[in-house]
């Protein structure tokens, strides 16, 4: 697994496939690592495929400071790690966490961005109020990295999958305080103005996630659904055969 010194910090990253054609730059959620794209890698051989660690994150620096965890530093990341790797455009991707953080970062840099792929993600909040209960839920979240370590991690497949390469509960604690709060709602507001192909993934039984695809389906222009029977959160990890294949097909559908 390269490291790369970028932003000041060291980046944890992996690159698996060909080297020819658009690379696909995947970021993963929130408690997981970019282990949790391992059926991609092997799937996706015909494809450049990227994936990384954000800070505080499985093999990528853990900052002591609160400072040093932003949406706008993790976006600026993603940007540095492709600069380093010669990649003028990607097809950006994610889930959860890793999925909205892909538009701050469409949002920050679209001469970047040739496509977007969003898995069971939603675009943030309008409303104080609305914004301030998953703020409380994400507190809460990194609360129990400060007060259990590392056996704060929760349940889900992409914790299980990844729970092995996490080395530091405090960067977790900082990350979720600092990277999966949410400030302001410029994402949703911007929805409209986005220009490229843009495939959103939807586990069905993901209750939790549904507004905000369908949301950004109705914004987006020209947007693909996708909807995933039998998939939860996770939906790259428990339909990888039906997720690869729907990228497949909308990369292949739109010339990427």
């Amino acid at each position: 697994m390269p490291l790369v010194e970028l932003n000041g910090i060291h980046i944890n990253y992996e690159e698996h496939g060909s080297h020819y054609g658009t690379p696909v730059l995947l970021t993963h959620a929130y408690a997981a690592t970019l282990q949790m794209w391992k059926p991609q890698f092997e799937a996706w051989r015909e494809l450049r495929v990227i994936a990384w660690d954000m800070r505080g994150h499985g093999g990528t620096d853990s900052p002591p400071s609160q400072d040093d965890y932003t949406e706008k530093l993790t976006v600026e990341d993603m940007a540095a790690l492709l600069r380093h790797l010669g990649i003028k455009e990607a097809v950006i991707g994610g889930l959860s966490l890793g999925g909205y953080i892909s538009l701050e970062f469409q949002l920050a840099h679209p001469e970047m961005v040739r496509a977007l792929v969003l898995c069971n993600t939603g675009p943030g909040y309008r409303k104080d109020d609305a914004r301030a209960g998953w703020n409380d839920f994400s507190t809460g979240y990194a609360k129990r990295f400060e007060e259990r370590g590392l056996d704060g991690l929760g349940k889900g497949i992409e914790i299980d999958a990844t729970r092995a390469y996490q080395r530091s509960a405090l960067g977790l604690a900082l990350a979720g305080r600092g990277i999966l709060t949410q400030r302001d709602a410029k994402v949703m507001e911007h929805l409209e103005q986005i220009a490229v192909p843009t495939l959103l993934v939807w586990g069905a039984d993901d209750a939790r996630y549904q507004s905000g695809i369908d949301y950004m389906a109705a914004k987006i222009p020209g947007a693909r659904k996708v909807v995933v029977e039998g998939a939860g959160h996770a939906v790259n990890l428990f339909q990888p055969d039906i997720f690869n294949a729907a990228v497949l097909q909308f990369i292949e559908d739109n010339n990427i």
